[in-house]
């Protein structure tokens, strides 16, 4: 059977002995957030109600089993097993009976269940290589990739390898020349 603590400013203690563990959940929140922390300790089967305490020193819970008395101590969101806490000048606070480990949230806590392995993942598959660029023409002009190649009414442009000759152009005019010219034929310009 679970039970439920409230402690005034947003803070609430769900108790549950589940077997031969006591669980505890502290849940804290205000406007927008909520935290919660958990702890198992191996307690024994409960022959008792818990008592929650409020003390200087924190909140202290006593467990009841057949195995003896257990103190827990909660301050803030820490949850331990002590040995040496006392409730002589605590507040004794009430601790109601609960269906289940509810939350404010409106989600139930209940034991979680083995998570199942995950299959292995499948390696990539390797990409395939991109398909050679085909060649552009527009109007009079026309370019190839592979190799480098463009060609505009009577002018061409090589670069890689080429079976064909490179024709040579004038820097000057544009006009053709043969690879032997030192002077262009039609506007005189010294070649290189």
């Amino acid at each position: 059977m679970a039970y439920v603590c409230e402690l005034g400013t947003g803070q609430r203690i769900y108790l549950d002995n589940q077997g031969t563990q006591t669980v505890v959940t502290v849940s804290s929140g205000g406007q927008g957030q909520q935290q919660q922390s958990s702890s198992s300790f191996s307690t024994g089967q409960w022959t008792s109600s818990p008592e929650v305490f409020q003390t200087p020193r924190g909140t202290i819970i006593k467990i009841t089993t057949n195995e003896g008395e257990h103190n827990i101590q909660i301050q803030g969101n820490s949850i331990g097993v002590t040995s040496s806490a006392s409730v002589g000048d605590g507040q004794r606070m009430q601790v109601q009976q609960a269906s289940s480990t509810s939350t404010s949230s409106g989600f139930s806590m209940s034991p979680m269940e083995p998570m199942k392995p995950m299959e292995p993942m499948k390696p990539m598959e390797p990409m395939k290589p991109m398909e050679p660029m085909k060649p552009m023409k527009m109007g009079d002009m026309e370019m190839n990739m592979n190799p480098m190649q463009m060609r505009m009414g009577n002018m061409q442009m090589n670069m890689g390898s080429t079976s064909q000759p490179t024709r040579r152009f004038c820097s000057q005019c544009g006009a053709p020349i043969e690879p032997s010219d030192r002077f262009c034929s039609s506007c005189g310009h010294r070649l290189s």
